[in-house]
């Protein structure tokens, strides 16, 4: 009965994750650009009472054995790229990226990497995101700009009032080989890891890489219905768990009173 209710708490435990995942996803379901996490589970070790393929007394071998399982722990929570759905805007300084990449950012001197693309002019004249962070390679719009147009290839161009465009500036984005070894540290952004490997700089449109959307920003991936549905499943597995270690000291009760 011990071993049930250590079992089952690890159950409780890996479920309390569970639900602190899905509500960090919904608490993001309005947020730019934010990418829904997935927790994963494993189980844990077993305690072995008879090996399979065991010899019995007739000379033959045991086709089962006998095995109970320890419980479970949480091995990873794991960041899901999918695309998020694209909101029109209509301001010229909003850009999506359609397919695989990232804008890089400088945040306090560290290179940063986000799809957030609702950036904006600061009083110097340079593209910065809602934070202040200067967009990499660092652009300049000139004070008599009228207009700003960006290709679908990365070509950042500003207008005069003439019709004349009188500066152009390449937006590259960045690809990663395993982009949800990313690690996130808030703001809509993500720095490399060992795991995630270095960023990998191209042109919008080219290979892999995918192309800019003006006017538009992502939203988030988060299906609101999809994770209610977790949140549910979470909350009644944890309840079973619950039971369970309820009924194993039910049961350790008995025993221990039939011990006097």
């Amino acid at each position: 009965m011990i071993r049930a209710m250590w079992t089952a708490a690890s159950g409780m435990n890996a479920q309390q994750m569970m639900i602190d995942v899905t509500a960090n996803n919904l608490a993001n379901v309005n947020t730019t650009s934010f990418k829904k996490s997935r927790a994963e589970f494993e189980d844990l070790f077993y305690a072995t009472f008879k090996d399979m393929g065991s010899p019995t007394a007739a000379g033959g071998s045991v086709p089962v054995g006998i095995q109970v399982g320890m419980g479970t722990r949480p091995v990873a929570v794991q960041k899901i790229f999918t695309q998020g759905d694209f909101l029109e805007t209509k301001n010229n300084l909003d850009m999506a990226i359609e397919g695989e990449g990232f804008f890089r950012v400088i945040s306090d001197e560290v290179e940063v990497y986000t799809r957030d693309g609702a950036f904006k002019i600061d009083k110097d004249g340079y593209i910065v995101n809602s934070r202040g962070d200067r967009l990499q390679p660092e652009i300049s719009v000139p004070a008599n700009t009228e207009n700003i147009t960006v290709s679908k290839t990365g070509e950042f161009s500003c207008i005069d009032s003439a019709g004349n465009t009188i500066s152009t500036v390449q937006i590259p984005v960045y690809i990663f080989t395993n982009q949800a070894g990313l690690k996130s540290i808030g703001s809509n952004m993500y720095v490399p890891t060992e795991a995630s490997g270095d960023p990998i700089e191209g042109n919008p449109g080219t290979d892999n890489y995918g192309t800019l959307a003006q006017g538009t920003l992502e939203m988030s991936n988060v299906d609101a219905v999809e994770e209610m549905i977790n949140m549910i499943a979470g909350q009644r597995a944890y309840e079973m768990n619950s039971k369970a270690i309820q009924t194993a000291d039910s049961m350790l009760e008995v025993a221990s009173a039939l011990a006097r």
